[in-house]
């Protein structure tokens, strides 16, 4: 039976399911976790998901420009977007999805603690890794095991990681087609010299694996009812709303910028104008936000009609500062992006 919360978030609470929900779509997952977060008593909660094969990209990303969407239709990949920031990933039965959910507290914090809790529990097993960049676990060599992403709600934060024990190179490498510049700024020429599978370093599979992050992560459980699988199924429908799946079409029309911030991520900003004006403001990207406001709302409230100048988007940008609503982005940094002085429009900027 779970308790008040402690004041550490490890051991956590695992959250048993009343029904198998193996083979589930990742949506129903994602949300899972917005239950908790909403409904459920506050306390620090953990579960365990694998999946059928799935591409699972951040709430601000663009498919179209992060998929090979004939080859994931070719192949029966499922596509789902979730609600925290950060970049894609491709999900198999060899990898192992992780999710957190705490109550009040920092999410720089709770984000922190979680990686650093799962890369010692690993440690603990055998593994050699270590936290690395913003989000990812590493092997010692460099390689990435585990990406995190997290988002929050008023007054709960959610964090989730994929795990890679092992999983389909072939169908991985065929549906991920990350923008070159992404691999080249990390040293590496493919998506799979990037990887690390933690089956090179483990002498047990992925199912001990899994037992035995339990045991690491969680000292206690609880058992939701039918009831509450019923509510998680009525918030998971809108994850599978074509609209929300896509998101909106980008307007190449608009003028562009765009740049690999170290730290912060991919920043990728379209600017609608008419009679030189901006009259709307597009924001994608990889990066996680840290406020309740989204970065794109934060961004267009700054620069919607706002003439297309570089002193005036300048201006706006200090006087509103959106980049508070990113995790890792400074305003010089945004005002070098935003920095129109000698720039044609439509030009791509980019920092690597």
């Amino acid at each position: 039976m779970c308790t008040t919360p402690s004041e550490n978030i490890f051991p956590a609470c695992f959250v048993e399911f009343p029904t198998d929900v193996e083979g589930r779509s990742a949506a129903f997952f994602l949300a899972a976790e917005e239950f908790m977060a909403r409904e459920m008593p506050e306390n620090n909660y953990v579960f365990f998901w694998q999946l059928d094969p799935t591409v699972v990209f951040g709430r601000n990303q663009d498919p179209a420009a992060e998929l090979n969407l004939d080859f994931c239709r070719q192949h029966g990949i499922e596509l789902v977007r979730r609600k925290s920031g950060g970049g894609t990933i491709f999900a198999d039965r060899d990898n192992i999805m992780t999710s957190l959910v705490t109550g009040r507290g920092a999410v720089e914090t709770v984000f922190g603690a979680f990686a650093h809790s799962v890369a010692d529990g690993l440690r603990r097993l055998g593994a050699p890794t270590k936290v690395s960049g913003r989000n990812d676990i590493c092997l010692e060599d460099g390689r990435k095991i585990c990406g995190n992403a997290f988002y929050r709600l008023p007054q709960r934060n959610i964090v989730h990681c994929t795990m890679l024990y092992d999983t389909n190179m072939e169908l991985m490498t065929g549906s991920l087609t990350p923008p070159a510049a992404k691999l080249e700024s990390k040293g590496v020429k493919s998506v799979r010299s990037r990887i690390g599978l933690l089956k090179e370093v483990l002498p047990f599979g992925v199912d001990e694996l899994r037992r035995s992050l339990r045991l690491i992560l969680t000292n206690r459980s609880l058992r939701l009812t039918e009831a509450q699988m019923q509510r998680i199924e009525e918030l998971e429908r809108p994850y599978h709303a074509p609209d929300y799946v896509m998101g909106r079409k980008a307007d190449h029309s608009a003028h562009h910028y765009a740049a690999r911030i170290e730290g912060c991520g991919r920043i990728d900003i379209r600017l609608s104008t008419h009679d030189g004006l901006i009259t709307d403001v597009r924001l994608s990207g990889d990066y996680f936000e840290t406020s309740n406001l989204s970065a794109e709302e934060a961004l267009r409230n700054a620069l919607r009609g706002q003439p297309l100048r570089r002193e005036a988007i300048l201006q706006a940008l200090r006087q509103h500062h959106p980049e508070r609503t990113i995790r890792g982005l400074s305003l010089e940094a945004l005002e070098k992006l935003m920095d129109t002085e000698n720039k044609q429009p439509n030009y791509l900027y980019s920092d690597e």
